[in-house]
């Protein structure tokens, strides 16, 4: 079905860039925490590569393709040289990182959630696991860097909100039979404008109900 909805090379185009740009906020993230060269690389790959790893061996997708393609594996090592050197100017473009991640978190929630559907996933266990390829990285990075993960802060804004949307829109698709490039597109559009909304309204989950909490809450 996937192959389907993008030709093979514009797939494979939108992967290494979701991936690049996965992989600089993975890389930042590690110079931030004063880690070596190799850290800012592991965090740059595992950020990058670490959802859909995660998915395609859960789906059977083996060799996964962060290991059967290069260019998978090496996106990764060119965004952390890129950071490892320039890092002062790549924090100055935070802002267009915002963009591109948001983006990719679009593109890579569809995806995760039509390639888990093609292996034979419900529509349930699908969506799941396409939220899985969105923010995998993310929590694998965070967790390597000893923080608790972005997604579960009630201080950061709605992340895994918008790729649940955009992974339940594509599974309605498949129930009702409208998946083609056109919703597979729209599905990906507004995940994309639901992050980037929650980044400029700071948008965020509610907590507890009446919560009633002496703790001193973490800044």
């Amino acid at each position: 079905m996937l192959h389907e909805l993008f030709s093979p090379s514009v797939q494979h185009a939108l992967d290494l860039v979701g991936i690049f740009v996965f992989a600089i906020s993975g890389a930042l993230l590690a110079v931030r925490k004063n880690f070596d060269v190799f850290g800012i690389a592991v965090l740059a790959e595992v950020t990058a590569l670490g959802g859909g790893l995660f998915r395609d061996l859960v789906i059977g997708a083996v060799p996964p393709a962060a290991f059967s393609d290069l260019g998978y594996f090496v996106t990764p090592l060119l965004a952390a040289v890129l950071v490892f050197f320039l890092h002062p100017e790549v924090e100055r473009t935070q802002t267009a990182v915002n963009v591109f991640d948001a983006a990719g978190l679009g593109l890579f929630c569809v995806t995760g959630t039509t390639k888990a559907y093609d292996y034979g996933l419900g529509l349930t266990s699908s969506a799941a696991l396409g939220l899985a390829t969105a923010v995998g990285g993310g929590v694998l990075r965070d967790v390597l860097a000893n923080e608790v993960p972005s997604l579960l802060r009630w201080d950061r804004d709605l992340y895994a909100v918008p790729a649940i949307v955009g992974s339940t829109m594509i599974v309605l698709f498949i129930r009702f039979d409208l998946l083609n490039a056109t919703t597979s597109g729209l599905a990906v559009v507004t995940a994309f404008l639901l992050r980037i909304a929650a980044l400029k309204y700071h948008w965020r989950a509610p907590r507890a109900w009446n919560r009633r909490s002496s703790a001193l809450e973490e800044a």
